[in-house]
């Protein structure tokens, strides 16, 4: 299985409303690694790095939060990195 990284920003309703939570416990169960936190300007910022697959549903469990709401979304490919956990900064 081929591991890619991913950097996302998340823009909504993504603050305040258990994104990060679920974004981490989520990534666990896949047995993907990174980071996820809140910005100033009100969006997410997270890495995910695992194969394409988990990834996709990783994006598609945090999407499905009852109050989380993404109006927008930016990607980019980022090299592999030697990360080891999922960490909420």
């Amino acid at each position: 299985m081929d591991k890619i990284r991913k950097h996302f920003i998340f823009y909504g309703s993504v603050q305040g409303v258990g994104f990060r939570y679920r974004a981490y416990h989520t990534a666990l169960r896949l047995g993907i690694t990174g980071w996820v936190k809140n910005l100033s300007d009100g969006s997410v910022e997270m890495e995910a790095q695992g194969s394409e697959r988990d990834i996709d549903e990783l994006i598609l469990s945090i999407e499905r939060g009852s109050y989380i709401r993404i109006e927008n979304l930016e990607i980019k490919d980022m090299p592999v990195a030697d990360d080891r956990s999922f960490d909420v900064r």
